[in-house]
């Protein structure tokens, strides 16, 4: 597979670093040249780096580039002189490549070329409600990644690695990915369905101590589901007050939130446990299993048994891929077009 990596700065080491780390690992255990990996510039120059490092580029972006994964990755959306070339310029290589990703604030450079229309979106916690209205046309979400058909994103940060892993997991197995989160030393990965961890700041170095503890109590009450009135008094705003520190850092109501956090929780515990669906809807706060069902059909599209079937058909998929040649573009099926 040929991938292409364009870094626009700002961008650090450890930006850059964990994406070719994962895919020249790959190619190590693996022994075979799974990953073909190149390094963009929008001028053909070193990337500058955060501290005056640099990363050698291996070439400039341009029209001409011709790969079956496209990854961009920046730290911050900053405009340059010839921006508006190299959207154009990233819009037509993105039509026609198999898989785009944006990482951290490459995600805006994709939106911006106007390559994520109608698909689900992880975006960084800082810029999500900038992201939200100015992209209606994205579904946007606060996962530490996203795999949506033909096109994949990720918060940056230390989901990275976790994001590089599940894809590689993808093409050529979970094994793999094991072997290598064990090179790097990494614990447990996590699954794109975990939230960012959000800290929420008003002012530099300042906490939002409130919101803060609406959090947690919620996280220490999935079994048993607190009530929007009695989060607010517990951590001492009024309903309206909650509803609105709500709605500012997060852009969705407690009660909305806390069920979304209910349900992550549930699709956790049916992909990584044998626990049956009816003990899973008691530990995860729903009365009965046909709420729980209708709950998680109504946000993840499909039914919790129907969920299940699919993680462990995927896997066993997977599995069976690794032992064949890479297939390019392979990762994800097509999108329907129509963005």
């Amino acid at each position: 597979m040929q991938v292409a990596i364009v870094a626009l700065p700002p961008v650090s080491m450890s930006g850059v670093g964990p994406i070719v780390d994962a895919l020249n690992l790959a190619n190590e255990i693996d022994g075979r040249a799974l990953y073909r990996v190149q390094v963009y510039s929008w001028d053909g120059r070193a990337v500058p780096l955060a501290g005056g490092a640099q990363w050698p580029a291996d070439v400039a972006f341009g029209d001409a580039v011709v790969c079956d994964w496209l990854i961009v990755v920046s730290e911050r959306f900053q405009q340059f002189a010839d921006y508006r070339l190299f959207l154009a310029s990233l819009s037509r290589v993105g039509q026609r490549t198999p898989l785009v990703t944006g990482i951290h604030h490459g995600v805006w450079w994709l939106a911006m070329a106007g390559q994520l229309s109608g698909y689900r979106v992880s975006v960084n916690w800082e810029t999500y409600q900038q992201f939200s209205e100015q992209f209606e046309r994205s579904i946007v979400t606060q996962q530490i990644f996203e795999i949506d058909r033909d096109r994949a994103t990720c918060a940056g940060g230390q989901a990275t690695v976790d994001f590089m892993l599940a894809m590689i997991g993808r093409e050529h197995g979970p094994e793999l990915a094991d072997r290598i989160a064990d090179t790097l030393g990494v614990g447990v990965l996590r699954a794109g369905e975990e939230r960012q961890r959000i800290p929420f700041v008003t002012a530099p170095g300042e906490r939002h101590p409130r919101l803060n503890d609406a959090l947690l109590l919620m996280e220490a009450n999935i079994e048993d589901p607190l009530t929007t009135d009695e989060i607010a008094g517990l951590v001492g705003v009024s309903r309206r007050q909650l509803e609105r520190l709500f709605r500012q850092y997060l852009g969705s109501m407690p009660s909305k939130y806390y069920l979304g956090l209910r349900l992550s929780k549930a699709r956790t515990q049916l992909q990584r446990t044998s626990k049956s669906v009816v003990q899973i809807s008691l530990a995860c706060g729903f009365s009965s299993a046909a709420h729980f069902s209708n709950a998680y059909r109504e946000r993840f599209g499909v039914t919790p048994r129907e969920d299940r079937r699919n993680w462990i058909d995927k896997q066993t998929g997977a599995s069976g891929a690794a032992a064949s040649e890479p297939r390019a573009g392979a990762l994800i099926e097509p999108p329907d077009r129509g963005d």
